[in-house]
């Protein structure tokens, strides 16, 4: 269960709750605007505007992972099914269930904004308010859309280098349940099943999924002292989720979508100056519940769409660590919330150019064993999204957000495309700003006298002004396509450590530049292939060194074939380039840290329609690396299992 420790909460808890439960779903022609059903890479894409557009009307760059490439490639995690994207540094410590962040463009790992079904799970609890990625399966996915470059003109605050938007399922048709079974190395052993159908009036998809992996080894023996004994990492999940739609009138519907995870992780920690990884394991026990609910308003047939939502978030951390004989100890207890009530409007002005209208108010709120704290912030922003002509499309959006401890921000963004006659050439730039208010952590913490470290109340907000430039070319009808885009990020105010490493201080100011490049072939239907590499060059201004866990080079490629209908072939290749890093504990704070390129590949065959049978092999040369340093990534390993559907 969630901890909810103050009773004068329950009653506002309870409140959110019950607004969520009369809220929407959409109608037939809003419906189609919203839907996650799977939609083709180069057709709709919704997070650059808030509209599903057609891809080449889109100036952002933007990376879609669809339900169908999650299935072939067998990725169980998020930062599974993240880890080829271009313009991100997956950095995941210790395996399955370890703390994971993304570094996009270079800026940090605290400037990316995730939502799920449009709730914003940034979590106000950590140091960063940066989202685990860890704690995430992806049974239930249906898309993610990765949009790179500043967006706080659209998204608010937290969007410096971009935001992850993720769909999940929703259920439609006769009913079905589907599900899954699968094990293999490490002591893996995981399950999903889910329930879905649909009709005119009611949808509905309920979803259950469990990963377990009981020993992944992910500490360097050379840290560990003579006759100690290695423990390998344990990471025990269980996911929980829920979509529900209503259509009351021809002009009004409701939607719930609700999720609730449970992930224990028992890993190894570290103690003393330099350190030494400890003989017993820390446990941590980490539970996120996630709730939105919505009112859809439709009186003009699509013409002017209005959603009126609230989400509320939980996110409870439980962090144990043993004694010198292994006994853990009493836990320490982070708490975030945010409670987010927000209204859109979509009006169609003319053929061709629609407006897109917000309003929101947000509070977070952050408590621990020494401290209670919240926050609140008021934001307003409208965009126009333009089709010029068959040719000429454009995107700009304008933000002003009132926060209750730093004021007013504003924020924009600007992006046109232009596709050339004859060659079909699409030319795409874009400009943005973002912003991001420093975390209640960093203005209110104090672990004095215990670690002689406190918040700084003083702190301004991180500000960022970003721009690309780049084109897109189809050849051959579209069976071949490459293109490239060069980013540049200028950040200042960066939040950094102080040089007496006992508070938080404004001294940081950041460049991050770029190209991202890609090439994609369709030999035949039945056989495509995509490469992408990026590279990156994101340095610290004031301190004139390059920052760290962001390597100039990345690439990936993967290749897809079907020799026969029953059967699915898929092979990845992620190559990671040199980096810089600090050590396990710190105590080197810059080191270069060697890259790696690891294969995975995969297979499944259909035994009828009904039953199919899947393997995959990960790290398939067995290459021993580490990322972050001090932490092994899991080698060579195979899994199999069945799926089903009824």
């Amino acid at each position: 269960m969630i901890r909810f420790p103050k009773a004068a909460r329950r009653g506002r808890l309870s409140f959110v709750l019950s607004s969520l439960a009369i809220s929407a779903a959409l109608s037939p022609s809003a419906r189609a605007q919203s839907s996650s059903q799977p939609m083709a890479l180069d057709e709709v894409v919704v997070s650059a505007t808030g509209l599903p557009t057609p891809a080449k009307e889109i100036a952002s760059s933007v990376t879609v992972v669809t339900a169908q490439e999650i299935e072939q490639q067998q990725r169980r995690t998020l930062p599974q099914a993240l880890a080829s994207v271009p313009g991100l540094n997956i950095v995941q410590i210790g395996g399955p269930g370890g703390q994971t962040s993304v570094f996009m463009r270079g800026t940090n790992s605290n400037h990316v904004k995730v939502l799920i079904d449009g709730i914003e799970v940034n979590d106000p609890s950590t140091p960063n308010r940066s989202f685990d990625f860890g704690q995430m399966l992806t049974g239930d996915i249906e898309r993610i859309e990765v949009l790179r470059g500043p967006q706080s003109g659209l998204y608010g605050a937290n969007a410096l280098g971009g935001v992850i938007s993720i769909t999940t399922k929703r259920g439609e048709g006769p009913p079905k349940v589907t599900g899954s079974v699968e094990a293999g190395s490490y002591g893996t052993f995981n399950q999903t099943l889910s329930v879905s159908g649909g009709a005119d009036r009611f949808d509905y998809a309920f979803g259950i999924a469990h990963f377990k992996a009981d020993s992944t080894p992910v500490t360097p023996p050379n840290l560990v002292p003579p006759g100690r004994r290695i423990n390998p990492n344990s990471y025990d999940n269980w996911s929980y989720s829920a979509r529900l739609g209503f259509k009351l009138t021809d002009t009004i519907s409701l939607n719930w979508v609700g999720r609730y995870s449970d992930g224990y992780l028992l890993s190894t920690g570290d103690s003393g100056f330099p350190s030494l990884p400890n003989a017993y394991r820390s446990a941590q026990d980490y539970k996120q519940a996630f709730t939105r609910g919505e009112i859809l308003w439709d009186p003009l047939d699509g013409r002017f769409v209005n959603r009126l939502s609230v989400s509320y978030t939980n996110q409870d951390r439980s962090n144990r660590a043993p004694n010198a004989i292994g006994i853990l100890g009493l836990p320490t207890n982070n708490l975030g919330e945010r409670t987010k009530f927000d209204w859109r409007g979509d009006l169609k002005l003319t053929q061709g150019q629609t407006l897109v209208m917000g309003l929101q108010y947000e509070n977070e709120r952050l408590e621990t064993a020494s401290l209670t704290a919240s926050n609140g912030n008021t934001g307003a922003f409208v965009e126009l999204q333009s089709n010029w002509s068959d040719r000429f499309f454009t995107a700009a959006n304008i933000r002003y957000d009132d926060d209750e401890s730093f004021g007013g921000h504003t924020t924009y963004r600007f992006a046109p495309v232009y596709i050339v006659p004859g060659s079909e050439t699409k030319l795409k730039a874009s400009y943005g700003t973002g912003f991001k208010a420093p975390t209640l952590s960093e203005r209110f913490s104090d672990s004095r006298p215990a670690f002689n470290f406190y918040g700084n109340p003083d702190l301004k907000p991180e500000e960022s002004r970003g721009w690309d430039a780049g084109f897109e070319q189809p050849l051959l009808n579209g069976r071949v396509n490459f293109g490239a885009t060069y980013f540049h990020n200028d950040i200042d105010n960066l939040i950094l450590t102080n040089a007496a490493r006992t508070s938080y201080t404004n001294i940081g100011r950041a460049k991050t530049s770029g190209v991202e490049s890609f090439a994609a072939l369709e030999l035949t239907p039945q056989f495509k292939v995509r490469a992408d590499y990026t590279f990156t060059l994101a340095k610290d201004e004031t301190a004139h060194q390059e920052l760290l866990r962001r390597p100039r080079h990345k690439a990936s490629v993967t290749a897809t074939w079907m020799p026969i209908d029953k059967l699915t072939l898929s092979a990845t290749l992620i190559y990671l380039g040199e980096r810089m890093d600090g050590n396990r504990d710190f105590s080197i704070s810059r080191l270069r840290a060697p890259g790696a390129a690891i294969v995975n590949l995969a297979a499944d065959y259909k035994l009828s329609d009904k039953l199919t049978l899947f393997g995959r092999v990960d790290n398939l040369f067995d290459k021993r690396y580490e990322n972050p340093v001090g932490y092994l990534v899991p080698g060579l390993s195979a899994f199999g299992g069945l799926r089903f559907a009824l």
